[in-house]
């Protein structure tokens, strides 16, 4: 009764059928079909029912996808970090579901390396994005030619071609003030400890890289040179000293530079200048240690008594070598010589036997030790040499003398009773006069008749003769 001329039914088994080829559901996708059923083979007075069909057209591959622009226009600033989106394009496909997804590659075009293309999934866009750094000064545009395919085919519908389409994309380069660019990531310098106040160790160089091409100012970062070691000259970007430098005290100097616009002060950029401080030997060696040694009163001649080091703040790249002797003044010394092993110790020795502490207690040696770097430095430490009292094995039992000067009679503890003694007798003696003194004091008033002697006389001007006999 309704569904003509698209669909049929078979009279008979109640098959319905397409009636026309070639349906499209793309513009047409759902129809009614109302079918009528009679019995008695259809004659008068048979009984009829009637029902409704609704049916739905599948979807197959058979349209290709279309761009709806033949050119798309974008632009994007230079600035622009790797992944930014520049654009997104379409390629409509009048299927649903599989057969419209759709795949976007970029095909030719001068932008190919310099830009990427990608499918989102949801509403099947490309997304065009930056896949590197970007540069209006070197090119300012690019020409994408883009490609959107089908993903899932039909091979009922290869006679219809490929299922494609092509687009032009032209992406033209925004110019974006950028800041100075210096001609190296990095600078390096190494510098002699003594250079000279005012010499400069390096230029630095940085440029804008707009188009304008602005003058660029230098200066230093002062958290990174906080004591003020290094000045860099405004316009030329020459960094050189303005203090003395050492490498005891500092051995590494990291310095930022900053290049500014002088246009556009928000516009900076910083470079590190790392500088390594060479040695240079201008600190003389010292003895490390033990300045202060002795000798028993067993000791022979030739004994060692003490091995003497140096220390030097100076780092030669040959390793340090010091030489010992003693000072000049010393060198004909009778109670000690130095032996020097050439391997930066030194032997302290006596020369002779019969030490006493009786004859002296306390020897002084002056030592004198130099570098073999150049300039030559050179230093005299004097090295204590205490003549102590030792068992006979060598152990000190002490080092003081003031038992030998003392009758071999009298021992120490009879010394402090002598002392104890007369410090008592003078306490006794300081009491006796305290007690004498005290006896010699008049009384502060007599009997009671001397008193008048005492009244201290003085004037007063009163009330006349009743005053005066008051008193």
């Amino acid at each position: 009764l309704e569904g003509q001329p698209y669909f049929s039914v078979d009279a008979k088994t109640g098959v319905v059928r397409v009636s026309l080829a070639d349906m499209d559901r793309e513009t047409r996708e759902n129809y009614t079909v109302v079918i009528q059923a009679k019995d008695m083979g259809g004659q008068l007075g048979g009984l009829a029912g009637t029902t409704t069909v609704n049916i739905t057209l599948s979807d197959v591959n058979d349209n290709p996808p279309m761009f709806d622009q033949r050119l798309y226009q974008m632009s994007v600033p230079e600035s622009a970090p790797v992944g930014s989106v520049v654009g997104r394009i379409w390629a409509k496909d009048r299927d649903i579901g599989i057969n419209a997804e759709m795949k976007y590659s970029i095909i030719d075009g001068d932008g190919r390396d310099t830009f990427d293309i990608s499918t989102d999934p949801t509403n099947l866009f490309g997304i065009i994005t930056v896949k590197k750094p970007l540069n209006f000064e070197s090119k300012p545009s690019y020409t994408l030619k883009v490609e959107g395919t089908n993903t899932h085919l039909d091979p009922s519908f290869r006679h219809r071609g490929n299922f494609n389409d092509v687009t032009i994309v032209h992406v033209s380069v925004e110019d974006v003030d950028e800041p100075p660019l210096f001609d190296s990531p990095a600078y390096y310098i190494e510098l002699p400890e003594d250079t000279e106040i005012g010499t400069v160790v390096k230029t630095v160089s940085a440029r804008d890289p707009d188009s304008a091409n602005n003058t660029v100012r230098y200066s230093i970062e002062r958290s990174s040179d906080p004591e003020k070691f290094f000045y860099i000259e405004i316009t030329s970007g020459s960094l050189m000293t303005v203090r003395s430098l050492d490498r005891e005290e500092i051995g590494w100097h990291n310095i930022t530079v900053l290049a500014m616009e002088m246009n556009n002060p928000t516009q900076i950029a910083s470079v590190t200048v790392a500088v390594k401080v060479l040695d240079v030997n201008d600190n003389p060696p010292s003895l490390a240690h033990y300045l202060e040694t002795y000798v028993c009163e067993n000791a022979k001649a030739g004994q060692l008594i003490q091995t003497v080091t140096a220390v030097d703040p100076d780092d030669p790249l040959g390793g340090q070598h010091f030489y010992y002797s003693l000072a000049p003044e010393a060198a004909n010394n009778p109670n000690f010589t130095l032996r020097d092993n050439q391997d930066n110790t030194a032997w302290i020795l006596t020369r002779r036997g019969g030490w006493s502490q009786q004859d002296q207690t306390v020897f002084y040696l002056p030592v004198f030790v130099s570098d073999g770097e150049q300039p030559v430095q050179t230093s005299t430490s004097t090295l204590t040499v205490r003549v102590c009292s030792c068992d006979h094995e060598g152990n000190v039992m002490t080092c003081n003398a003031e038992a030998y000067s003392l009758p071999a009679s009298l021992s120490k503890g009879a010394l402090i009773a002598i002392l104890a003694c007369i410090f008592v007798l003078l306490v006794m003696i300081l009491l006796m006069l305290s007690l004498r003194s005290h006896r010699k004091k008049p009384y502060l008033c007599d009997e009671e008749e001397n008193v008048h002697e005492n009244i201290v006389r003085y004037d007063d001007e009163g009330g006349g003769e009743e005053d005066t006999e008051a008193f």
